[in-house]
């Protein structure tokens, strides 16, 4: 991966790989790196798949389970590992999140990729997969799953299958009080908080400098979500950011009152920082998770009517 300096500014664009993006007719491979699957709903999900003209290759191993994951370490390895080596496969999307994806990652060989680039989809746990291949310098796609697919509204459906078609898109949000205006271009990359830290110190690491940086998360303490951030910062992830953009962070717990809401705390630990922050994005565990490309170039313009994010 290497950073091309940008001459307009101290930022930079990594040359990535972009996989090209998918036609009626392509394989597609499903599989589970993490907890166990529901297989009512991840049939439910692989027959969308289905009617958008994709051929859907499942894994041998999906429906396994093992403990809480979809199979021992082994059979999730080896399912990952046999979509990532056929190259009829133009597409992999994971089936669901949870816990497990850290457990194989360094098991996997990624290097097929550099021959035959796909897009690898998913979010949640299937951040530190994201962070492993932008450092790799392939892109992918932060994106709801086929488990889950049943439980979104038709707009970020339709939204997934455009842009796996690639259909140039730009997702517009209100106005929202804790903005920081501005207007800037980048790489975007990011995903759930609580995978990103534990990224930090392994060679998944996330590469946050110069890039557009993006966050969501679910379940977490509100004391949590302050700690983890102070991590990013003290780590200085959050130093030399392009721009930030804050998702969607659902079900949060506030068991010992914290004082602030989850905006608020993000807002205090970015607050010395002069790049744009756009907040309450559709990204992340709701019913409206719009899916993103991770490493590759956007455009964030912030203005006091309302945020863009523009996907190339």
């Amino acid at each position: 991966l290497r950073p091309r300096p940008n001459p307009s500014g101290f930022f930079y664009f990594y040359t990535m790989i972009v996989p090209e993006y998918l036609q009626k007719g392509d394989t597609v491979g499903v599989v589970a790196t993490a907890k166990k699957v529901h297989k009512a709903h991840t049939l439910q999900g692989i027959e969308l798949l289905k009617s958008w003209g994709l051929y859907v290759l499942v894994g041998e191993y999906v429906f396994a389970g093992h403990q809480q994951f979809a199979g021992t370490d082994e059979q999730r390895t080896q399912d990952f590992q046999a979509m990532i080596d056929n190259e009829n496969v133009k597409a992999v999307f994971m089936v669901r999140g949870g816990y497990g994806t850290t457990r194989i990652i360094d098991q996997i060989d990624f290097s097929g990729l550099n021959k035959f680039p796909k897009w690898v989809c998913g979010f949640s746990d299937i951040t530190a997969i994201h962070a492993h291949l932008f450092r790799m310098g392939i892109a992918s796609i932060h994106a709801p799953m086929p488990s889950f697919f049943y439980a979104l509204e038709k707009q970020p459906l339709n939204w997934l299958r455009d842009l796996i078609f690639g259909k140039k898109q730009t997702l517009e949000v209100s106005r929202h009080p804790l903005n920081r205006n501005g207007k800037i271009n980048g790489n975007l990359v990011g995903g759930n908080l609580s995978l990103i830290c534990h990224t930090i110190g392994t060679a998944s690491e996330i590469i946050t400098k110069g890039n557009i940086l993006f966050l969501e998360d679910v379940g977490e303490q509100l004391y949590n979500l302050d700690r983890m951030m102070i991590q990013l910062k003290r780590a200085g992830f959050l130093t030399n950011l392009a721009g930030l953009v804050v998702g969607q962070f659902t079900a949060m717990k506030d068991d010992d009152p914290f004082g602030q809401d989850a905006h608020e705390i993000v807002k205090e630990h970015v607050k010395d920082f002069p790049y744009p922050v756009a907040f309450n994005f559709p990204i992340g565990h709701s019913n409206m998770n719009h899916a993103v490309p991770i490493g590759v170039a956007c455009k964030l313009d912030i203005n006091d009517d309302r945020s863009l994010l523009a996907l190339s």
